[in-house]
């Protein structure tokens, strides 16, 4: 065989150009490919999205499987039907009966899939619009609701309600009534009408600022659930701690009965003692304070080593010399000064 630098090197480099395109291309198609890809692929209908968007969670019992990855508007008969597709992680149990519903997640609007498996064997084909169900969107029903409010010529409804109240104003005294109670919440209606446009216009602000504040109000739900999740993994730890705390009281306890005739007499003579000192808390000061001088002289008489030394003074004369007698020495014998004898 030739070596390869004595080939041609133009279809070896055509060669290694497609080989990693091809590469490249697996590279990134790598989900779909078997035994490597992401996990399996179903789909389901739903009448409407209800603001399902690819990439959100799906979850069976609460525990994240796997993730949305198309929504497609498709039409059956008269009814426009959303077929969305989402993968599951391999070895995931989704029964032929499996029904699949789009939950709110935040409380800020974000969806995701729960998936309730039913029934044995694997699904084959999509999950029917009749086992699917959407959840009703409370945030844009209230904003519809708001415009809808705001959009209301309240004073032409109050026309209408006193011209209404007039027509039947010869009818039976209970519908009179009614209409005269009808009239009567126009007027208020009426009346509020800047309050009730300042409401909603509150009302639409404080909701285009959390749509704004989206990310930072999920982080904090997320910093909330990491918070409980640790006090949930501490609980064995923090169980035990009462433990341990209950029977430190239990030893405790029992330690004071068990020497209660102990330390009860102990306590009582430390009383008395602290009633004593405290009487005599004057003489116990000047006894310190007159201490001082003493204690101060005797460390000089005795800073000389082995030996003390004191001064005797105004002695008669006649004296001899005296000398101090050291254990495992000789004696000391200090020499006598006019002034006294050195001993």
């Amino acid at each position: 065989m030739r070596p390869f630098r004595e080939r041609n090197p133009l279809p070896i480099g055509i060669i290694g150009i497609v080989a990693i395109l091809a590469v490249v291309l697996l590279a990134f198609n790598a989900n779909k490919l078997p035994f490597i890809g992401g996990g399996d692929t179903y789909h389901a209908d739903f009448a409407d999205a209800g603001g399902l968007k690819t990439g959100d969670d799906v979850r069976i019992a609460g525990v994240k499987v796997g993730k949305v990855t198309s929504l497609d508007l498709r039409v059956e008969g008269s009814q426009p039907v959303v077929r969305v597709g989402f993968q599951v992680a391999s070895g995931t149990d989704v029964g032929p009966d499996t029904t699949a519903d789009i939950k709110i997640k935040t409380l800020l609007g974000q969806k995701y899939i729960a998936l309730t498996p039913d029934g044995s064997g694997t699904l084959r084909g999509d999950i029917p619009l009749s086992r699917t169900t959407t959840p009703l969107d409370v945030t844009a029903a209230f904003i519809g609701l708001g415009q809808r409010v705001g959009e209301i010529n309240t004073t032409q409804l109050a026309q209408a309600f006193d011209t209404i109240a007039a027509t039947f104003k010869d009818t039976p005294p209970y519908v009179h009534s009614s209409l005269v109670g009808l009239q009567r919440l126009s007027t208020s209606i009426a009346s509020r009408d800047t309050q009730l446009s300042q409401l909603l216009a509150d009302a639409n602000t404080v909701t285009n600022t959390l749509a704004a504040r989206d990310a930072e109000v999920a982080k904090l739900i997320n910093d909330s659930n990491l918070i409980l999740d640790t006090v949930y993994q501490q609980r064995t730890v923090i169980h035990n701690l009462l433990v341990d705390t209950s029977a430190v009281a239990r030893q405790l306890a029992g330690l004071v009965r068990e020497n209660r005739a102990i330390i009860g007499p102990a306590l009582a003579n430390l009383e008395q003692t602290l009633t004593i000192l405290q009487r005599n808390q004057d003489n116990l000061d000047e006894t310190i304070h007159l201490a001082a001088p003493f204690i101060r002289d005797f460390t000089d008489v005795l800073g000389n080593g082995r030996w003390f030394e004191t001064v005797l003074w105004n002695l008669p004369g006649g004296l001899t010399q005296g000398c101090l007698k050291v254990t495992g020495g000789p004696d000391v014998c200090p020499p006598l000064t006019t002034a006294g004898v050195k001993r």
